[in-house]
């Protein structure tokens, strides 16, 4: 007896395709970056079809921000930058405090920030997704002088404040209180980001 032949067409979905999709996403990442690394190579190398991967994640972005199980879609912060900038500071500190300080995401993005420190390639990945879908468009928004060194330094900002409290636990930024929080960074992000 011959085994059956292989049907052509389209792998179903199974309960791990989501899993495969992803282990696949995060080695053409990490191998290609993000700007060359494909929809289609990644459903090769998951072994399903490219539409499988549209359908499970939308587009890249949604397929490196899930591979990264990063919980913060860059789309979301340039949008808080609309229209007035005279509380943009407040309102950045005010999003990014809560989501620190919910033990579900905080754990994700730690994971992220550990990983970025200590592995270049994963920098250089997260740098090159960030800067056309954060940096520049946030930029835009603000307008001004130095508009993108000062998105920047923002960021540094919000990334020292999480190195600072969640990872050395700095004190007294360790135990303040997120209203404390919020009205400190939120003040230095306004200076840096509001009219």
């Amino acid at each position: 007896m011959t085994a059956p032949a292989k049907r052509p067409g389209r792998r179903p979905g199974s309960a791990d395709t989501r899993g495969q999709i992803l282990n696949a996403a995060r080695a053409e990442f990490a191998s290609r970056g993000y700007e060359k690394a494909t929809l289609r190579a990644i459903a090769r190398a998951a072994d399903v079809d490219a539409a499988l991967v549209h359908h499970y994640f939308g587009s890249k972005e949604q397929v490196f921000l899930a591979a990264l199980d990063f919980p913060v879609d860059p789309a979301t912060v340039v949008e808080m930058a609309a229209g007035d900038l005279s509380r943009v500071g407040e309102r950045l500190a005010r999003y990014v405090v809560a989501l620190w300080e919910a033990p579900e995401a905080r754990e994700r993005l730690l994971a992220v920030v550990r990983t970025v420190t200590s592995n270049e390639e994963m920098a250089a990945l997260v740098r090159g997704f960030a800067h056309p879908r954060l940096v520049a468009p946030l930029a835009a928004r603000i307008g001004g002088p130095d508009a993108e060194a000062r998105v920047e330094m923002a960021l540094a900002q919000i990334i020292g404040l999480a190195m600072a409290r969640y990872v050395i636990r700095v004190e007294p930024i360790a135990s303040l209180g997120a209203e404390d929080l919020v009205a400190l960074l939120g003040g230095a992000l306004q200076r840096l980001l509001g009219s």
